[in-house]
């Protein structure tokens, strides 16, 4: 399933699902443009898994949860925790924290 935030609620829903994976974004950032398609691919891929789009500057609260410095950043949270995050333009960098997270 793929969320995009509308409010500052990402904590809420890394509680409510066991696998989160984030994709920390902004509207003027292009490489993000770049990776919010084959973020959603990998979202159809993985329907066991929440993707969630947010925007780091609208939610701050949100973007908290993740050290978040550069954008695009990914973040993976297992069972209301960090796993894993990588800040990329490049779809296996992207398919390999996801498939560490969906394959356990």
């Amino acid at each position: 399933m793929l969320l995009e935030l509308e409010k500052d609620n990402l904590s809420e829903l890394i509680e409510e699902n066991p696998n989160v994976v984030v994709q920390y974004s902004a509207g003027w950032c292009g490489n993000c443009r770049i990776m919010k398609p084959k973020f959603k691919k990998f979202s159809r891929d993985h329907e066991d898994t929440l993707f969630v789009i947010a925007d780091a500057e609208k939610f701050p609260e949100s973007r908290k949860l993740a050290k978040v410095d550069n954008l695009p950043t990914f973040a993976s949270f297992k069972n209301g925790k960090v796993s894993n995050q990588v800040q990329t333009n490049k779809t296996e960098i992207l398919k390999s924290l996801i498939d560490e997270i969906t394959s356990n």
